[in-house]
């Protein structure tokens, strides 16, 4: 009787759930997924095309919205490949090699997920900024950060450059050396022995921690908009160019910054899911070949 009772505890919910909490469960969570993604989502693109195809095509090749998109992309270009230059660097360090100071190094790393990025652009102004630390230097030197694109793109270094590390460092912990060494043993340098093995295996990793990368860089704004000084057709990123038309009252011109940015999160969306299915195909290959 007691084993009996024993198993009956450990037995897994049934398929058909006789009070329905499966069923509770899925329209609970559909409806939280309706109200706090879909309707947004749709409500940006009723806004956006409100006045019609034309207002809204007008919006986006408004001179400041298009240096608004061009400076959101440079952004992006500088920061993306920075950013994962050191992710790969410092995962390969942290996960391969012990050195004192290695939990300094991780918990520096995630900094910037617990540190407002506002706090972070006040940061930068305080070091940079005309009455910082090295404002009068860079001053006599007639040299621009705050208000300025190198500031945007050190504010948005400083939130980015936890992605990639962040997202390779327990993959390679997870994959193991084994065939790190073993190329090594054969004679094999480090670079080679990186760019042969250990890029290979890490490769969808990589492409999802730049993914992330790319989005936040797309569409940082609390640290950005402190050191950009909002000069319209400058430094205007495009979330600050959305939020600037949007305080003028230029819904349609709001509204459809906003789309290009909702666009981007889908878009990231899909590839994310895509590049953790073909991740997850590859460790589960990893494992049968070595068992």
């Amino acid at each position: 009787m007691k084993i009996t009772a024993a198993a009956h505890a450990h037995k897994p919910l049934s398929l058909s759930d006789p009070d329905g909490f499966k069923y509770l469960l899925i329209t609970l969570t559909l409806a939280i997924i309706g109200l706090f993604l879909v309707l947004p989502l749709a409500t940006v693109l009723t806004e956006a095309f409100a006045k019609g195809w034309l207002t809204y095509r007008d919006s986006l090749t408004h001179p400041d919205t298009l240096a608004a998109i061009r400076l959101t992309l440079l952004t992006a270009l500088i920061t993306v490949p920075l950013t994962t230059m050191f992710g790969v660097c410092a995962a390969w360090a942290i996960a391969r090699f012990e050195f004192s100071g290695k939990n300094v190094l991780l918990t520096l790393i995630d900094l910037p997920f617990s540190v407002s990025p506002v706090i972070a652009g006040l940061i930068y102004v305080l070091v940079f900024g005309a009455q910082g630390w090295f404002g009068t230097w860079l001053s006599d030197h007639d040299i621009k950060i705050i208000f300025a694109v190198p500031g945007i793109i050190l504010a948005t270094l400083f939130v980015t450059f936890p992605f990639v590390a962040r997202e390779l460092i327990p993959l390679l912990q997870e994959i193991g050396h084994e065939e790190e060494e073993a190329a090594l043993s054969l004679g094999a340098g480090s670079w080679k022995m990186f760019f042969k093995i250990t890029l290979p295996n890490i490769k969808w990793g990589l492409l999802y921690g730049v993914l992330l990368c790319n989005a936040r860089a797309m569409g940082e704004f609390g640290a950005v908009s402190v050191v950009s000084g909002h000069i319209r057709g400058l430094t205007n990123t495009l979330p600050l160019h959305v939020e600037v038309t949007y305080n003028e009252y230029d819904f349609v011109g709001s509204f459809a910054g906003a789309s290009l940015l909702a666009g981007l999160a889908v878009v990231t969306l899909v590839i994310k899911t895509f590049l953790e299915w073909r991740q997850a195909q590859d460790l589960k290959s990893a494992r049968v070949a070595s068992e």
